[in-house]
């Protein structure tokens, strides 16, 4: 006994289909929405929980204050402002201002090294590939572009801060302005 199925509502219908999607089509379907969503999270710098790291292993982001960012050839991890200013009571890193021109620094900086400079500088980051370096900038961008630059070279405890001096200063954080020669 077969059991009817009901109408299709878009048979007829101008530009309407009359054949019913089958299974596999709409599971492709739904593949190809979820791969946008990722796509779009990743590119936004969101994260998914596979994303993360920090001192609470699976914790979210918001909770840990770190994530992990993967780039070609490794991972660094971004912190978050509230992260690296514990991190800065207990300093075992070294904290490299990145940004060109200078427009101010964390106290606390070790070395002012333009983003586009930090490979063919790296000779002035102490303690070679395994050294733990922390990176900032104005805004993230110089700081992420470092950070993918040193993780290339095989740098493996790289860190950056997330959002740069701007998310710095706007979670309260004090920026130092002294000009550089």
């Amino acid at each position: 006994m077969s059991v009817p199925l009901p109408p299709d509502p878009l048979a007829g219908r101008a530009g309407g289909s009359t054949r019913r999607p089958r299974p596999l089509r709409l599971v492709r379907a739904a593949a190809g929405l979820v791969a946008i969503v990722l796509v779009t999270t990743a590119c936004t710098g969101s994260s998914t929980p596979s994303q993360t790291a920090g001192a609470g292993g699976g914790a979210s982001p918001a909770a840990s204050g770190a994530m992990t960012v993967y780039a070609p050839g490794g991972t660094y991890t971004s912190v978050a402002p509230g992260r690296l200013a514990e991190m800065l009571t207990g300093k075992d890193f070294i904290l490299v201002n990145v940004h060109v021109p200078y427009e101010g620094e964390i106290d606390g900086t070790d070395a002012f090294i333009p983003f586009d400079q930090i490979a063919a500088r790296r000779s002035e980051l102490p303690g070679g590939p395994g050294a733990r370096i922390v990176l900032y900038c104005r805004s993230g961008a110089m700081s992420t572009e470092a950070a993918r630059t040193l993780v290339d070279l095989g740098y493996t405890a790289v860190l950056e801060l997330d959002g740069g001096m701007i998310a710095w200063a706007e979670a309260g954080f004090a920026i130092v302005r002294q000009p550089r020669g």
